[in-house]
């Protein structure tokens, strides 16, 4: 285990590297990373690591939402209002939308299954969205109308709705019912994640204020709270709805509200983690990948994703609409929706794996979203963002 974990270390940051060097997203340098060590291909990657690479990949996600609320400001969220709330959850549902119209036509498949397969791709990646919306804030690029913070708070949401859908969708392939209660479900689990975070946050101000303690054992404190949480969502998410992550970055705001200083020094101590962090994320997602399903997707799957990123665009479109934001400023707000990575690594494999007729199908296109949205969405919100912001 410790050499793949030098090697995923080593060459992930050399790819990195080497792809910001030929003006490239770093992280698509680790995705390729994880391809060639996973596997797939090499198989230089140790079993028992990839084994534990679903928790590995989580603890990342932590780790960057951890920072995302510790750098926003509840005053940036509460200017946001209507148009946050509906890019958590319209710009998914076009894009499932889309995926229900446009897959069967061109790969020959039931309704049902392009539903299932839209689920698996509609959501939006929190890994590739959130770092690049916090390099914004510190540049200060789209802050005075809150751009970063409405793509912030979207993408934080989106994949929990994304998650519940998707549970329905294959739960009718099975031949079960969709329960109304895993709909209800959603808003419950929301609004609980969102409370349980910002009460937890507040407690752990008042405990910092009393009790003098070195920042890296309050980064110790945060990260072992944030995994009791996910924890408690993972065994308890039958008898009470919580969305775990929501509750990480809530926990991160509530602490930024209430001890500002401390929240800042929390920030820069989670950036240096995030360093490490972002590798083993992308290297393992790229792991997942069989390039074997990639190969064989052919262009028609590529015109899908395709297609189904403008349905994407247009729910976000339909979001901003009756607000102040430029042209410009939509459509940034349009691309910087469009990454797509850890939730397709997770769930991409699940229809194969409960023997659904789609399953080889849905990994596949989940693969080619993976390898398409993940380095393409960032390199255009790399190469826009100074020409379509203030």
């Amino acid at each position: 285990m410790l050499l793949s974990i030098a090697l995923i270390l080593l060459l992930g940051m050399f790819m990195g590297w080497l792809c910001k060097k030929i003006h490239l997203p770093s992280l698509t340098g680790m995705l390729l990373t994880g391809i060639l060590l996973g596997p797939y291909v090499l198989n230089l990657i140790d079993s028992s690591l990839l084994n534990i690479s679903s928790d590995l990949r989580r603890i990342a996600l932590i780790i960057i939402l951890a920072r995302a609320g510790l750098s926003l400001d509840l005053k940036d969220l509460k200017k946001v209002g209507r148009p946050a709330v509906l890019m958590c959850f319209v710009p998914a549902c076009l894009e499932m939308l889309g995926m229900v119209l446009l897959a069967p036509a061109l790969l020959g498949i039931s309704v049902l299954d392009a539903a299932i397969m839209g689920a698996v791709v509609a959501a939006v990646s929190p890994a590739v969205v959130v770092p690049k919306m916090l390099k914004l804030m510190e540049e200060g690029y789209g802050v005075s109308h809150s751009i970063p913070q409405l793509i912030l708070a979207g993408a934080s949401v989106d994949d929990v709705f994304v998650i519940v859908v998707f549970t329905a969708f294959t739960g009718l392939a099975q031949g079960n019912r969709v329960s109304v209660k895993s709909f209800v479900n959603i808003p419950i689990s929301i609004i609980l994640g969102i409370l349980g975070g910002f009460l937890i946050g507040w407690i752990l101000a008042k405990y910092f204020e009393k009790m003098h303690l070195r920042d890296t054992v309050k980064v110790m404190i945060f990260l072992c709270v944030s995994f009791l949480l996910v924890t408690f969502e993972d065994t308890f998410s039958s008898i009470i709805p919580f969305a775990s992550l929501i509750a990480v970055m809530a926990m991160g705001i509530s602490l930024q509200k209430n001890r500002t200083e401390v929240s800042r020094r929390l920030s820069v101590k989670f950036n240096k983690l995030w360093v490490a962090a972002e590798i083993l994320l992308f290297v393992l997602v790229g792991a997942t990948v069989d390039i074997q399903y990639a190969a064989s997707a052919g262009l028609l799957c590529i015109l899908l994703i395709l297609g189904v990123l403008l349905f994407r665009m247009l729910g976000v479109c339909l979001c901003l609409l009756q607000t102040s934001l430029t042209w410009k400023e939509r459509l940034f707000c349009m691309i910087a929706y469009t990454p797509k990575a850890t939730v397709q690594a997770a769930i991409g494999g699940v229809p194969l794996a409960m023997g659904l007729s789609c399953g080889n199908m849905v990994l596949t296109v989940a693969v080619v979203a993976i390898l398409m949205a993940a380095p393409l969405g960032a390199f255009f919100i790399d190469a826009t963002y100074k020409k379509l912001l203030k």
